[in-house]
């Protein structure tokens, strides 16, 4: 693995946005799920303490059992989640529960029968973002009529810029493939102890002053 030096800056650029987006409040309660070594811990702790709301941290054997999660979700009155697709699956042998929590997938690309599964029943986001960056660049929530078979990325967050370009460094046309770059406060400051690789991945934006 790569050590990223994420800035500061980024951090704190995540935690207001998200708290805006996810419309997080002094009343909610985070689920605190992720690794100490997933980026998505200090997402889920740094957003739920920056504004002002609880972490519900569930045992071992709650973790490792999606079933039991879910309920937890509803015993704990828990308002806010991050979890992979993979822990869900495809969504289908997940219980009826009263609550109807804000839900994060990220970390990969869910199924869109994992999206189907889940709409109407949670409050749908999916967020992507690659180590390279402050957690999550994009965000797209999910509406409760989906029935689509490709799953988008969203939106860039504030303060970000996205860009697709062509193998010339230039913005492809509309419809066309090309590869994602990303700028803004949230792309970190480089690889540690990395300077060739960071020199190689970490681009001047020459489409931003």
């Amino acid at each position: 693995p790569k050590g990223v030096m994420v800035e500061h800056r980024g951090v704190v650029n995540l935690v207001l946005t998200q708290i805006a987006r996810l419309n997080m409040r002094v009343t909610s309660r985070m689920l605190q799920f992720a690794s100490f070594s997933f980026d998505a811990s200090v997402w889920e702790i740094m957003i739920a303490l920056g504004g002002g709301a609880s972490l519900a941290i569930p045992a071992a054997m709650v973790r490792q059992a999606p079933c039991r999660l879910w309920h937890y979700l509803e015993e704990q009155a828990v308002t806010h989640v991050c979890l992979m697709p993979a822990l869900l699956q495809e969504g289908a042998d997940l219980p009826e529960i009263t609550t109807k929590p804000t839900l994060v997938l990220a970390g990969e690309t869910p199924s869109a029968a994992l999206l189907q599964a889940l709409r109407g029943r949670v409050t749908l986001f999916n967020a992507y973002g690659p180590t390279e960056t402050t957690v999550c660049a994009t965000i797209w929530r999910c509406p409760s009529d989906y029935t689509d078979e490709w799953v988008p990325i969203g939106q860039p967050m504030v303060n970000t810029r996205v860009y697709l370009l062509d193998i010339y460094g230039q913005p492809v046309p509309l419809g066309t493939v090309g590869e994602l770059y990303i700028g803004g406060v949230g792309v970190a400051r480089g690889y540690l102890n990395r300077p060739d690789l960071t020199a190689e991945r970490f681009l001047a934006d020459p489409f931003s002053d």
